[in-house]
Order: structure tokens, then C-alpha cells, then sequence
């Protein structure tokens, strides 16, 4: 049951780093008390839908949420006037029943004890028909509970809330978080773990692992002996790690929800999610949430980030993998957030990059990098690029059993007559040479024409084979250790820094390639029980037609990703439609751009509203004393005398038009919709994302 304490980065083996040693302890809250585990784990958690943070919601009766907002004052008033009448009608509707009694079923001599008996009857029977027709009619049960239950709750004693207060710790004692080791065969394990520091993160990993045992009784005593040799810590992240230093977001890792701030109360929200907190989840994440939002409006602080933490606690938890992608400098967490962190032109990175993904098949991974470094303007050149490096990355890996490095590869692309020779002579000793004589020979003759895509693709090479990325791609183990993608299926956290101040072009190669083989990766999965999760910070420039059809299928392989904009102009315009149908949830910041906020208003659709019209006209009816009194009136105020008309009708109106999303979002705010794996899909909200 032990879980390994290595994972695999290309060809080599690599350990990930020791926790850091200012992390938070396990078991306690930032700056607070201790963890209440019982508390925590049997907290309420009603089912609600997607987009709701379930701990501690509370479901909202709709009758009620439309009474709540009637004003106090006729509501008051309604309530009196009807226990007026309702009086009236009791003392009035008694002496009616007994009349009717006298005169149909009355005995003539009726005894003392039958008369006390049919006028209490009387009275309880006709005192309940009124309650419940006037009581309903004067909402009642709202004044009782805006008004008189609050000054009944003061009256309580202090010995009653104390009670009250015993009553509930009882309660909550009695809720045994270890309940179902207890019950299946692990009650030493359950009561070991009750004399240690459990905390949120420690109580998932450990209650999945449980979870694991229980498919077979033969693993029930390896889970013990592992609790019993390691107690909290049992079964932890290969790292060690059991918690995230600087720990800030809401969460509950029992449902993997992260809270990012609370759903509006408004007429525009659904009435289920009003005043509830919003959070994202595995559940919806699958389905890939875009982002459009010009800089400075939150997508990072209030999105990407709380994003990030999130995966990242699921990953120490054994339900996850996170690949992070940003900026150098965008404020995507901490390093000891992260077990690899690739830094292309930072000296001090430890790790380097796979740029073949350790695909397994050399044409695959030399089509997914010839995607990558042909920028945006010259796809069209795409397939005679892809050919051009199948042509060499091929024969290269049947002589060397590994994949070119930069400067190989733009050497063999430029055409340089050593580097092919002794490419043709590594076949030969190889016994390949037969197998690949075709591709060198087509090499061959491209090289020195004009339109050769191997000299474009030498170029754009030219932009990696620098200084400052010496030993970031190496593939002959001289470098640093390479990162690959194939690991997706091992709770790992992986942050890629890209060099976007320095090396932009650069940077938006890379992006391209890292979004593209997570994409491919993610699907290509035999194991699939960890969600993967990406976090792109600016996926402006990691998106292309490929990436955009991948996108759309993670969703049946328990992945998914989120894409952060500035705007949509900087995609080209053929990939706009095609990614707000790949991704099932959006997200729209304020202050983008009218254009933008056409296509998040086309996507949202139109729904049925109730619109009112009222209409003036001139009063012309009456006979002759209307007429000169309104003659006299018009002489004497000057207004003429007008009738008032009221039309109600239901009409199609957008949910978001393009100039609300534009002009009337405020600030900290975002209107979202999400789509569930599932299917199930929740309107365009409006969250207030500071809370």
C-alpha cells in the first residue's frame, strides 16, 4: 500500500523535492485553532447544483425567497387586515355551523356533555379553516419568522442555551469521522488515528486509500500496518508534503470544491443560487472553463490562482494532477506549491523540458512539435512542416534510440551536409539506413529551395538553441533532468515558468507546445481515476486548431483545463467559435471588449421575461357632464383627463447583452455559466469574486 517515492521524467528518474520547511503543520488553519476534523467531516453538505459550495448551504424554498422580499410594512398590514377579517369570519362562521347543526342533526334534549363537545368541535374546526385560508392569504408564517420567533429566541434563559449548547457537543462527539475503518476491520488504525493531527488534506488521502483496500480484503492489514507505522501521515504525496504553505483559499477537498466568492442576489442569478457561495470542481472543471478579461481585472488573483491551490491540495490528497501554466513572474503560488518547476532560462532550474512530450511514436511527436513552432501567420505551412521534421526526427531516433536535441535538429533541418552524413552513417551501423533512405533523399533535394520548410523550421529552432536555454531541452542526459508529460497518470504538480520578458517568442513556442502535449497526453491516459487539471495564464498564444478539438474531448478522460484571455482578438478569428464550443463553462471579467461580450451573449441565448407596457390615452368616455367637467379640469390644470391601459406579455430578451458584459459589470465581479461532465448546465451568473 505504500506509495512510491520517485517519479519518471523522460528517460531518467527523478526525486521530487523535500517538503518545504515553512509549510503550515497539518491539522490547523492558518493563524487559527486546530482543525476540527468530527466537526469538518460531518458538516451538512446538501446536494445542490453545479456551482454551489455545498459545505454549510442551506436550500432555498421558493415560496419563501418570494415572501422575503416582500417590504415589512405590507406585509405587516396584509397580516392584520386579514386577522380582522378572519375574526369576523370565526365569530360569524361558528354561529353559522351551529345554526345548521340546530336545524338538521340537533337533538330536541341534548345533554350538557354533547353540547360542550359540538360547540368545542365547532369552534376548533372552524378556527383551523380560518387560519389556514387567512393565514396564507396574510402570510403568517413569514411575520412569525422575521418578527415574533426572533423576540421569543431572547426570552431563552442562559442555562436553556446552555443545555442547548451540551446537547449539541453530544452530537457532535458522537460523529466518528473513522466510523468505517471501525466497521470494516481497521478499528486499531481508526484508533490511532484518533490521537493524532489529522487535517482536511490528511483525512482524503487516507480515506481513499482505505477505499482502495476494501476492493480486496487481502490489502485491509498492509493499510493498517502502513497507518500504524506512519499514522497521519500514512500513504502521502511522494513528496512528503501533507499540506501548502500559504494555504489560503476556501476549499473542501471532501467534494473538491474551491469557494472563489458568492453568487449575487439578484433577479438575473437563478433563485437556487443566490446569496450561496460559488465554487468550481472537478465536476465542472471537466468540461474546461475560458476566461476573457482585460489585465488587472482578477482572472489570475481571483481565477487562476485559488485554481491552482486547489488541484494542487487534491494532488497532495491522491485525487489529482496539476500542470500550471504562467508568466515567470505571474503570481500562480509559491514554488513549494509545486514538486517540478521548469524555469526555461533561469540557470537555477532544476528541471528541464521534454520537447517531444516521450512520445512514443517519432512521427506523433515530431507533428505535435512542428505545430508548435510555426507561429500563428504560417499554418498554412503547417503539413509540409510536419513532413519535413517526420523526415528527420524518424531516421534520427531508429540510429540513436532517442530524439534530437535543438542544435541537432536545426542542424539536420538546415541541411548541413556533416550532420546528415553522420546521420546516414548511424543508420548504416544501425541497420536502418533501407528504412529511411527515401526520407534523407527528400531532405535532400528540399535543401537550398526557396519554399524548403526545413530552413523555416531551422529558424524558428534558432529561438530555443540560446545561451540562456542551454540544457533546458537536452535529450542525451547532459542536461537537466526532463520533464515529461506521460507522468499525468501520478499526483504530481508541475508549475512551467515561461521567459515571456525575455524571450517572448520563445515563450509562446513553449506554450504551444506544453498546452498541446497536455492535451494529447491527458487523452492518451490509461489510468484515468486522477482528474488532470491545466491553468493557462495567458493561452493567447497556446491555442491552435489541434489544441481546440483536444480540449473538447478531455472531457470523457476526467481532464480539463482553464483558459485565461485578455481578449478574444488575439486568437485567430477561424478558432473564436470553434473554442466557445469546445469548452462547456465561461467566464466573462469586466471591461472586456464589445466584441468579445457579442460572442459570450450569443452562447448565453435569450430567455423568456415578463415585460410590462403601460400605456396613456385621452379619456373620451362618459356622456355630456363627463365631457365639461374634463373640459373644465383641462382649463383649469391644463392636463387632459387620460385612461391607463397595463399589458403583460413574456418576450425573448438576451441574458447578458454584449453592452451589459461591456459597460455594467462592476468591478471584483465576473458573470459565469457552467456545464457540468454530466451534462447538467446552470445559467450565466453573476459572482462577486472579492469574498
Amino acid at each position: 500500500m505504500a506509495q512510491d517515492g520517485a517519479h519518471h521524467h523522460g528517460d531518467r528518474t527523478t526525486t521530487p523535492p523535500a517538503p518545504m520547511p515553512h509549510q503550515r503543520p497539518p491539522g490547523r488553519t492558518a493563524g487559527g485553532p486546530a482543525f476540527d476534523l468530527p466537526a469538518w467531516a460531518s458538516a451538512p453538505r446538501p446536494e445542490a447544483e453545479p456551482g454551489v459550495y455545498r459545505l454549510g448551504y442551506r436550500q432555498v424554498d421558493p415560496e419563501r425567497a418570494e415572501v422575503a422580499q416582500i417590504p415589512a410594512w405590507p406585509l405587516l398590514l396584509r397580516a392584520v387586515l386579514n386577522a380582522l377579517v378572519g375574526w369576523v369570519a370565526f365569530l360569524y362562521g361558528t354561529q353559522l355551523v351551529l345554526h345548521l347543526i340546530v336545524l338538521t342533526v340537533w337533538v330536541k334534549h341534548p345533554t350538557e356533555t354533547a353540547v360542550t363537545v359540538v360547540g368545542l368541535s365547532v369552534n376548533v374546526l372552524v378556527a383551523a379553516a380560518v387560519i389556514k385560508v387567512f393565514g396564507r392569504m396574510g402570510r403568517w408564517p413569514e411575520v412569525w419568522r422575521r418578527y415574533v420567533a426572533p423576540l421569543l429566541s431572547r426570552t431563552v434563559t442562559q442555562d436553556e442555551r446552555a443545555e442547548e449548547d451540551r446537547a449539541a457537543a453530544e452530537v457532535l462527539q458522537r460523529s466518528d469521522p473513522w466510523a468505517g475503518l471501525r466497521q470494516g476491520g481497521a478499528a486499531a488504525a481508526a484508533g490511532l488515528l484518533d490521537g493524532e493531527a489529522v487535517g482536511d488534506v490528511d483525512y482524503v488521502r487516507i480515506q481513499r486509500a482505505w477505499e482502495s483496500a476494501q476492493a480486496d480484503p487481502v490489502f485491509v492489514p498492509a493499510f493498517v500496518e502502513q497507518v500504524a507505522a506512519r499514522g497521519a501521515a500514512a500513504f502521502a504525496h511522494p513528496s512528503e508534503a501533507r499540506e501548502l504553505p500559504g494555504r489560503a483559499e476556501r476549499h473542501d477537498l471532501l467534494l473538491r470544491q474551491v469557494c472563489l466568492g458568492a453568487t449575487q442576489d439578484v433577479p438575473k442569478n437563478p433563485l437556487s443560487h443566490r446569496a450561496a457561495g460559488f465554487a468550481l470542481d472537478p465536476a465542472v472543471l471537466g468540461t474546461s472553463l475560458l476566461a476573457v478579461g482585460p489585465a488587472g481585472t482578477g482572472k489570475t488573483a481571483r481565477l487562476a490562482r485559488p485554481v491552482a491551490e486547489a488541484l494542487c491540495l487534491q494532488a497532495l490528497a491522491g485525487t489529482a494532477c496539476a500542470v500550471v501554466i504562467g508568466a515567470a513572474d505571474a503570481d500562480l503560488g509559491p514554488d513549494g506549491w509545486y514538486d517540478v518547476v521548469i524555469a526555461p532560462g533561469d540557470p537555477a532550474s532544476v528541471y528541464g523540458l521534454d520537447l517531444y512530450g516521450a512520445a512514443q511514436d517519432p512521427d506523433e511527436a515530431a507533428a505535435r512539435l512542428a505545430e508548435a513552432l510555426l507561429p500563428d501567420e504560417l499554418t498554412a505551412r503547417a503539413e509540409s512542416a510536419r513532413t519535413a521534421l517526420q523526415q528527420v526526427v524518424g531516421p534520427f531516433h531508429a540510429a540513436h534510440r532517442r530524439y534530437p536535441g535543438v542544435r541537432e535538429l536545426r542542424a539536420l533541418l538546415g541541411g548541413e551536409a556533416d550532420a546528415l552524413a553522420a546521420l546516414v552513417k548511424a543508420l548504416g551501423v544501425a541497420g536502418r539506413l533501407v528504412a529511411y533512405e527515401r526520407d534523407l533523399e527528400h531532405r535532400e533535394r528540399q535543401r537550398g529551395r526557396a519554399d524548403d520548410p526545413g530552413a523555416l523550421l531551422a529558424d524558428r529552432l534558432a529561438l530555443l538553441d540560446r545561451p540562456a536555454f542551454e540544457g533546458a531541452f537536452a535529450t542525451d542526459g547532459t542536461g537537466r533532468p526532463p520533464f515529461a508529460m506521460r507522468v499525468l497518470d501520478h499526483p504530481l504538480r508541475v508549475r512551467v515558468k515561461l521567459p515571456e520578458r525575455s524571450h517572448p517568442e520563445a515563450a509562446r513556442m513553449l506554450s504551444r507546445l506544453v498546452v498541446g502535449q497536455f492535451v494529447q497526453a491527458a487523452g492518451a491516459r490509461a489510468d484515468r481515476s486522477l482528474f488532470a487539471g491545466l491553468v493557462v495564464d495567458d493561452a493567447s498564444a497556446a491555442l491552435d486548431a489541434a489544441t481546440v478539438r483536444g480540449v473538447q474531448r478531455m472531457r470523457g478522460a476526467n481532464a480539463g483545463a482553464v483558459l485565461l484571455l485578455r481578449t478574444l482578438v488575439d486568437l485567430p478569428e477561424a478558432l473564436r467559435a470553434p473554442l466557445f464550443g469546445a469548452v462547456g463553462c465561461r467566464m466573462a471579467f469586466p471591461g472586456i471588449a464589445p466584441w468579445d461580450g457579442r460572442l459570450f451573449s450569443e452562447a448565453w441565448g435569450t430567455h423568456l421575461v415578463q415585460e410590462t407596457a403601460v400605456t396613456h390615452t385621452p379619456d373620451t368616455s362618459g356622456g355630456v357632464i363627463r365631457r365639461a367637467g374634463r373640459l373644465g379640469r383641462k382649463a383649469l390644470s391644463g392636463t387632459t383627463a387620460q385612461t391607463e391601459s397595463v399589458t403583460t406579455r413574456d418576450v425573448e430578451r438576451l441574458r447578458w447583452s454584449p453592452s451589459d458584459l461591456a459597460h455594467a459589470l462592476p468591478a471584483g465581479h465576473a458573470v459565469v455559466s457552467l456545464t457540468a461532465v454530466s451534462g447538467e448546465q446552470v445559467p450565466p451568473l453573476l459572482v462577486d469574486l472579492r469574498g
